[in-house]
């Protein structure tokens, strides 16, 4: 896929994330308007609540990583309610490393890269997330690991399959991003744990 591709995609999912994150915040304030009525909320405003707060830190991840990237700086704060909102309720656990602002585009690949190695681990694990100051690396260990031979070496190959799936456009997108950086992805595997540099 060529950069002009690619950019255009960036903005297609920033549009979409943009458009979203409106009604979804919308929904939310009234569910808010609904529990200051003084009417006791039963198991479906629960299950509402539940189900707006998950769409809306997917919307806020899925905005970093497919959106385009422009050049701000996200803080450490951001970066963390992001994430801690992201995997509430999962069996997924991230340690956000950085403490200093990082560019946009680079806390991008870090989140899919992210979700690269989310996929790896679907019963569980912790991810620790690194940089340091040059290389950024991500470390996930569980005790059961699912890896897919032919979606990892797409990192390095920079050629995705052509049955790849929506659910694995990250591993198409994340070395087309990093190489437009000037940076190859990286990847060590054992039988508990990856570790996955760019």
């Amino acid at each position: 896929m060529g950069q002009s591709n690619i950019n255009l995609a960036a903005l297609i999912g920033s549009r979409i994330c943009h458009d979203l994150i409106s009604p979804i915040g919308a929904i939310n304030n009234g569910l808010e308007l609904l529990g200051m009525s003084g009417d006791t909320p039963g198991p479906e405003i629960d299950l509402i609540q539940e189900s707006v707060g998950n769409a809306s830190a997917r919307i806020r991840f899925f905005r970093i990583s497919f959106g385009a990237a422009g050049e701000q700086m996200m803080g450490r704060a951001e970066v963390i309610s992001i994430l801690d909102d992201l995997m509430e309720g999962s069996r997924l656990n991230v340690a956000w490393g950085p403490l200093d602002p990082q560019p946009r585009v680079q806390v991008r690949m870090a989140f899919l890269a992210l979700q690269c190695m989310e996929s790896a681990m679907p019963y569980g694990g912790r991810i620790e997330v690194s940089n340091d100051g040059e290389k950024w690396q991500l470390q996930g260990r569980a005790d059961k690991l699912n890896l897919d031979e032919s979606l990892w070496s797409t990192l390095a190959s920079k050629t995705a399959p052509d049955d790849l799936r929506p659910a694995h456009v990250q591993f198409a997108l994340l070395p087309i991003v990093a190489a437009d950086e000037g940076r190859d992805v990286t990847t060590e595997m054992g039988e508990t744990n990856i570790i996955l540099r760019f």
